[in-house]
């Protein structure tokens, strides 16, 4: 089962990395983000949720160029009953791809969904979505935040 686990780990990994190189090979930045080198950001009652937001990000959404559709890309962590509150995505959209743990995501319509390894969720623009850890061990999600540039 392990295993098994770890190929679908591996699988989801790759597929972020092609989807975000491709976006950030016109930007400013290094096409590499090292896990050392990456910005710690924990926020506290992340969205109006409960207890702490653990996050180490490749760049911050006030980073980019204007014209680099993907704003944020971060590792995050929460915590056995910690959440994400409940907020509305008014310029952009927010991608989570769950790597380990298992929470519940509630989407725009107030419908809660079991999630674990491996499953993706997306708040498009102009939506809300919430995520909480229901779990015994930490919820670890990537987020790739995308927008359109403001004119």
């Amino acid at each position: 089962m392990k295993k098994g686990r770890n190929t679908v780990r591996v699988f989801f990994l790759g597929l972020v990395f092609i989807l975000v190189l491709g976006t950030l090979a016109s930007c400013a930045f290094a096409d590499i983000f090292k896990s050392e080198d990456l910005i710690v950001l924990d926020k506290e009652k992340a969205g109006g949720g409960v207890g702490t937001l653990f996050g180490k990000y490749a760049f911050t959404r006030d980073m980019p160029p204007m014209e680099n559709p993907v704003r944020e890309i971060g590792w995050l962590t929460l915590k056995p009953g910690d959440s994400i509150g409940f907020h509305k995505h008014e310029v952009n959209e927010d991608v989570y791809i769950v790597v380990s743990g298992t929470g519940v995501f509630k989407d725009s319509d107030g419908k809660e969904y079991d999630v674990k390894p491996g499953d993706i969720t997306i708040a498009r623009l102009g939506q809300s979505h919430a995520l909480s850890n229901t779990g015994k061990e930490d919820l670890r999600v990537i987020s790739v935040i995308a927008g359109k540039t403001p004119k």
